[in-house]
């Protein structure tokens, strides 16, 4: 919303209490891309929470817990999502750890003769073993055709979760993420290695490269638990 705003000629300021943005990435992935933001013109606020909205005539007043005030036409709340589960609830459906509808392998629910699938499952990670909510399509759809497959033909296909990879257009760049990230993988307690690189796009001796950075985790014995990457060109194709 801040980029299609920025595009239509409007001053945009983003207020973020988390002192980074993108919180999928971990922050030297963030940083680049907050840099970008900036040299844009958007007035971009790490550390900061809005406290309270005042109308004044017209306008709004954004209070910001650094007492500083933004006077603004239009305000967007994106605060994040969370499942909900209100009619799981009612029918009396386990939840899990993460406040989402806990399924087994076959997308059941603690009631058996009740499927679930979707942003308000939660399914363990395959990387880090936890029980986690994941707000995205692709596994989503996944899910469905799985849960179809399982009612249809009596519990045929096992879904074995999703390691939540993602692609985002910012402005110029494009950020993408697979796996797991460094911060996770340290509140898990799991040992990893971290390779950080910063190269062109395409060989440097064809003209047109730009820069692309590529940070890989992975554990001591190789296995691959995570990768982010964050450019111009090239990135999805890394992902």
């Amino acid at each position: 919303m801040a980029e299609n705003l920025h595009h239509l000629g409007l001053d945009v300021t983003i207020v973020e209490m988390s002192g980074q943005i993108l919180a999928p990435v971990d922050k030297p992935i963030a940083a680049i891309v907050q840099q970008h933001i900036r040299t844009k013109g958007v007035d971009l606020r790490l550390h900061t929470s809005v406290t309270r909205f005042e109308r004044r005539n017209e306008r709004l007043e954004v209070h910001l817990s650094t007492d500083e005030l933004i006077s603004a036409d239009l305000v967007i709340l994106s605060i994040g999502v969370r499942p909900d589960t209100r009619l799981a609830v009612q029918a009396g459906l386990q939840l899990g750890k993460a406040k989402g509808i806990f399924v087994n392998e076959y997308l059941q629910t603690s009631d058996p003769d009740i499927y679930a699938v979707g942003d308000a499952i939660e399914f363990a990670n395959p990387i880090t073993s936890q029980s986690m909510n994941t707000f995205l399509a692709g596994p989503a759809n996944k899910q469905g055709r799985i849960c179809a497959n399982n009612i249809v033909n009596g519990n045929s296909d096992q879904y074995h979760g999703a390691i939540n990879t993602a692609i985002v257009k910012v402005f110029d760049m494009t950020v993408a993420t697979a796996g797991t990230a460094a911060k996770h993988l340290k509140a898990a307690g799991i040992p990893h290695v971290v390779s950080t690189t910063h190269s062109g796009s395409h060989a440097s001796y064809y003209p047109g490269a730009t820069a692309l950075s590529l940070k890989l985790l992975y554990a001591p014995d190789g296995r691959i638990l995570g990768a982010q990457a964050v450019g111009a060109a090239g990135v999805d194709k890394r992902i």
